[in-house]
């Protein structure tokens, strides 16, 4: 064996027993009660995205331009410090944002954990699932079936700030005059939901 070869092969070795260490660390912090926030990334064609979820539910989607380690750092800080890899968690949020992505699903049936909003914005979140898929509204109609019809940049800093976007669509949230306005995955991520969706 070439040492090219002997150096592949001890590097295999070393993953696989990373992953299986790391398996028995996931199933030992579940059996003792240890794993408060669970996490994975997905590809998708909006990008990378970070799933993470408690036992409450899906807690935080973020997009990379979010920046991953800045959120799981965010929610140490916010939700629990026993934070951890368990992919397997996840698996149902994954295979449904897949579905989405792939047109079959129009609507997510997915436990959720709004801890991370709060107030008038946890609102907001609240009503954005009442925006049929394919459709939009406007941030003023937002803020008046929200209950406050003159909220209407407290309607943007809700779905600015969206723990949650995508699965609670705030890509769906647009300008009075039809123009799309920011999104926290960026303008071009906003688009691609939207055209997926129009085009469904």
């Amino acid at each position: 064996m070439s040492t090219d070869n002997l150096f592949t092969a001890l590097s295999e070795d070393d993953q696989e027993a990373n992953d299986r260490l790391h398996a028995r660390l996931v199933a030992t912090a579940v059996a003792e009660g240890l794993l408060d926030v669970a996490y994975r990334t997905l590809d998708t064609p909006v990008g990378s995205l970070l799933l993470a979820a408690t036992d409450r539910g899906l807690v935080r989607v973020a997009f990379a331009r979010q920046d991953h380690e800045e959120v799981l750092a965010r929610l140490s800080a916010e939700v629990s410090p026993r934070v951890l890899a368990a992919p397997d968690r996840l698996d149902t949020v994954a295979r449904q944002i897949e579905e989405y992505f792939d047109g079959s699903r129009t609507i997510f049936d997915l436990p959720l954990d709004f801890r991370l909003s709060r107030g008038f914005r946890r609102e907001v979140l609240a009503r954005l699932p009442d925006i049929g898929y394919g459709r939009t509204a406007s941030y003023a109609a937002v803020a008046k079936a929200a209950g406050s019809p003159k909220a209407v940049r407290a309607v943007g800093t809700a779905c600015a700030t969206n723990p949650l976007p995508l699965v609670v669509p705030c890509h769906r949230v647009v300008r009075s005059d039809g123009s799309l306005g920011a999104y926290v995955g960026g303008a071009e991520a906003k688009e691609v939901l939207l055209g997926l969706e129009t085009a469904a």
